[in-house]
């Protein structure tokens, strides 16, 4: 991964850093021989199927707004416009967000109690080291008009 100065400058790809949680709560089962998650497979399935697609369709709906915009996705790569319009008028972290819902929807799917403990160290280790690093970023770069669109936006919902 080559990191552009001209970026966020973060270190790894956020889908690799949510796989990676999913993963580790999946050991974390094995490995203090955790129950599975006392729901039923019907409501767990339920639920996954809804949070996957959720994930999915505001995943999805922010990537084509920033290539629309031109700009590139990828946080470790140069962006050259703010994308405020769309699913960005919701929410600042639409990708973070359904890269969550979509954690989430497979923690339940496989029954993983260790991933679900992990999901709030995962959504700190985005915050800190992912979204705190575009914010400074995009300050850095576009100013006001990122101050203005960060105080009428909220981060998440």
């Amino acid at each position: 991964m080559n990191i552009a100065e001209d970026s966020a400058k973060v270190r790894f790809p956020p889908p690799f850093v949510y796989l990676g949680f999913l993963l580790l709560g999946l050991a974390g089962d094995r490995l203090f021989a955790l129950d599975p998650l006392p729901l039923s497979e019907a409501l767990r399935y339920g639920l996954c199927a809804g949070l996957v697609i959720f994930g999915a369709v505001v995943t999805l709906a922010a990537i084509k707004l920033f290539r629309a915009i031109d700009t590139d996705e990828k946080p470790w790569r140069p962006t050259t416009g703010l994308a405020m319009a769309g699913i960005y008028r919701f929410t600042r972290n639409p990708m973070y967000l359904g890269m969550a819902a979509t954690y989430l929807g497979l923690a339940l799917a496989l029954a993983s109690i260790g991933a679900l403990i992990l999901f709030p160290v995962l959504i700190l280790a985005i915050r800190t080291q992912v979204i705190a690093r575009e914010e400074r970023y995009l300050h850095a770069k576009f100013g006001e008009e990122y101050a203005a669109y960060k105080a009428q936006v909220r981060r998440w919902f």
